[in-house]
């Protein structure tokens, strides 16, 4: 019975540290893509149009690229280095020029390429509509090619967004952590003091001993 509570014991430490990492590295994560989008804002800010990041990510809120891409998916987009790297049949992010949909953040299929008085212009559609998109996507505006779909990775990020889900994600893991610490601390307090009691009880015992042999 002792052994078998010893072992659920271990068990239960040895969780909490794997539980403990796995937050860290969560929370490391977090702390990087946040710092990243800020030193992109910021170079940005300082470049304007002349500067756009290597890599962006962004969750999809419309269907019109189902099944390929779903509603809550997250896709990653690689900057196109030039407007020949942009094929017939590349999912591209875009800004929108066209009435309907101007400036909005747009995720869709290249179903033609052009060239219009010497700038490559793009012919886009979503896999899901009936028709193409209104106005071609100029490769001024191309924000990169979906290269990588994280599936409804997005959930998360909606959750996280809200009040109780900040909270829960954000908030709980890092005081789980503080308080793990506290609690280790502690108890590496206590530890040290019954070991000082046992050194200071062994040096009585060795002082004792040495009175009465003298």
């Amino acid at each position: 019975m002792k052994k078998t509570r010893v072992d659920f014991k271990y068990i239960m430490n040895y969780l909490s540290i794997i539980i403990s990492k796995a937050i860290f590295v969560i929370l490391f994560l977090c702390a990087c893509v946040l710092a990243y989008y800020f030193i992109s804002i910021r170079i940005f800010s300082q470049k304007g149009d002349k500067y756009a990041p290597p890599f962006s990510i962004y969750t999809i809120v419309s269907a019109s690229m189902t099944p390929k891409i779903k509603v809550y998916d997250v896709i990653i987009n690689v900057k196109a280095k030039s407007p020949s790297d942009i094929n017939v049949g590349d999912i591209i992010t875009f800004k929108s020029t066209s009435a309907f949909t101007y400036d909005m953040t747009i995720t869709h299929r290249v179903i033609d390429v052009q060239i219009v008085n010497g700038e490559y212009e793009y012919i886009t559609k979503g896999d899901f509509n009936e028709i193409p998109d209104m106005a071609p996507a100029k490769y001024s505006n191309v924000i990169g090619i979906a290269k990588v779909k994280l599936p409804q990775l997005g959930r998360i990020q909606v959750f996280v967004a809200s009040k109780y889900g900040w909270l829960l994600v954000v908030v709980v893991p890092a005081l789980y952590i503080i308080i793990s610490d506290i609690l280790k601390l502690i108890k590496l307090t206590g530890i040290k003091k019954e070991a000082d009691k046992e050194n200071k009880k062994l040096v009585e015992n060795i002082e004792t001993n040495a009175t009465l042999d003298n």
